[in-house]
């Protein structure tokens, strides 16, 4: 049986900005350029009816975006995407069970590449603004669930030279951190040192090797899987038209469309101490 729960830190107070593009730059001082920077905090509906409060901020001089939530079981997720870079980075706190001998959380990080119109581009989230910040709000699109086999470890001391954010975001998880082999092929076509990354066992070099939820043996390696879901983000834009005097028509941004996207994550643990969630599930 689960232990009680315990809350990770709360979330930072953040400014309220809004939901539709800035007419007007933002800045400080006489001669502000265009936002580069801006943080939001929706509150979004989870599976189950519980309302949580989701964070958001944008730069645009970093081409940075990222996104913070806590789940239903406590957990708090982040998604940092570098379009610079094309990565994007999930990391997932995870309330540990002391009574089970595990710390008080427990961290992991999923890095995978970035594609083109996943999210809007940072320079648009930075123009956003608030409307209405007690509306609970529910993503206009669900998009489909994404299985990832994460089969390679990345060196957290080198992971600077994929992705600047990984120090940040990923000190946590300095041990648990982990991408998937095709993405590397493409980092590495792009010049990324490979000495980075480490291939990690797989069924085919460990024929006992079983899912953690189906292995008895606390201590003993196992394929672990963790699922999060992004409840509510801008993943594209919206243009309207406009008719000039002359009768010319042309387009332009007038807002967002919002999605959800769910994600599970399959990867190696030397025990399965260190996936006991996945027991349950």
């Amino acid at each position: 049986m689960r232990g009680p729960r315990r809350r990770l830190p709360a979330l930072p107070a953040l400014l309220w900005l809004a939901l539709a593009p800035l007419p007007a730059a933002t800045g400080t001082g006489a001669g502000a350029g265009p936002a580069a920077r801006a943080e939001l905090r929706v509150r979004v509906r989870l599976p189950g009816g519980q309302v949580t409060e989701e964070s958001l901020q944008a730069d645009s001089r970093s081409d940075c975006i990222s996104l913070e939530l806590r789940t239903a079981d406590g957990a708090l997720v982040t998604l940092t995407a570098d379009f610079r870079q094309e990565v994007k980075i999930f990391r997932a706190l995870i309330l540990g069970e002391l009574e089970r001998g595990q710390s008080q959380f427990q961290a992991l990080c999923f890095v995978t590449r970035l594609h083109r119109n996943e999210i809007i581009p940072s320079e648009s989230m930075a123009k956003l603004r608030q409307k209405n910040p007690r509306t609970v709000r529910q993503a206009e699109e669900v998009r489909g669930l994404e299985h990832l086999s994460m089969d390679v470890a990345v060196n957290f001391s080198k992971g600077a030279q994929l992705s600047s954010h990984i120090h940040n975001v990923c000190a946590e998880a300095k041990e648990a951190i982990y991408t998937r082999e095709e993405d590397v092929k493409f980092w590495l076509e792009k010049g990324v040192d490979g000495s980075m990354f480490e291939v990690l066992p797989q069924t085919s070099d460990l024929p006992d090797l079983q899912r953690c939820k189906l292995c008895a043996d606390r201590w003993k390696p196992c394929i672990c899987s963790y699922s999060l879901s992004i409840e509510w983000y801008p993943c594209m834009l919206k243009y309207c038209k406009s008719r000039d005097a002359g009768g010319k028509v042309s387009s332009y941004k007038c807002g967002i469309r919002s999605c959800q996207k769910g994600y599970t994550f399959d990867y190696y643990v030397p025990q399965k101490q260190l996936c006991l969630w996945d027991e349950e599930t």
